[in-house]
């Protein structure tokens, strides 16, 4: 199984990222700095055309989205305690996985980039005020599943939820919310950069857990 990852250090592609590294995978990681806009050049484009982190290549195959993404290396990578393996356990671990990606996600999309929404820059404040409470109280369901964790999200073993979860709250802190303020989140996530795999793709993607400045 030959694996390239094209991620964008601190966007949602740390999601895949830290699974490949928890699983012990042998994967080629390919950093896109957004801020140079590679996601828009030709040889992007032709693997992605909607020019967007990540894309999973596994062999001749292009896989992009997180949702598609985490499901396809729980399938390729049985054991690793991606998802859990069935059940109820599973049913509701795909449950929050795809809230957080269909909910939580574009609500900070909101925030970080209302220009997507409308070309008025006061509609573009607006837009961004209202979607930074929305997206505090979004953080507020994930610190209630976070307090239950046993130890992790999913339950035994570390995974996709605890590396969403992690992305989101560290987001917060570009919206001006404080991660500390969500103590338990805060604890699985810090918890869960220091695991010697995950920290890999911390440190390969020079993330700072807290972002918020005050």
């Amino acid at each position: 199984m030959a694996l390239k990852l094209f991620f964008a250090p601190g966007a949602c592609s740390f999601v895949p990222h830290a699974l490949l590294e928890l699983a012990g995978a042998e994967f080629e990681p390919a950093s896109v700095k957004l801020h140079k806009g590679e996601q828009r050049s030709a040889d992007y484009l032709a693997l992605n055309p909607r020019g967007q982190v990540p894309v999973l290549v596994d062999g001749g195959e292009v896989i992009t989205q997180i949702v598609a993404i985490v499901l396809h290396l729980d399938a390729q990578l049985p054991g690793a305690g991606i998802l859990p393996a069935s059940g109820m356990a599973r049913t509701r671990a795909l449950q929050t996985l795809a809230w957080m990606n269909n909910t939580v996600h574009p609500t900070f999309t909101h925030v970080f980039m209302p220009q997507k929404f409308t070309d008025d820059e006061a509609a573009q404040k607006a837009i961004r005020g209202f979607a930074v409470a929305r997206y505090r109280e979004l953080l507020g369901e994930i610190e209630a599943l976070a307090a239950q964790a046993a130890p992790w999200m999913a339950g035994e073993q570390p995974g996709a939820l605890d590396a969403y979860a992690l992305t989101l709250l560290r987001w917060g802190g570009y919206a001006g919310i404080n991660p500390t303020d969500f103590p338990a989140t805060w604890d699985l996530s810090q918890r869960f950069a220091a695991l010697p795999a995950v920290a890999r793709a911390v440190e390969r993607e020079r993330l700072q857990l807290n972002v918020y400045t005050g």
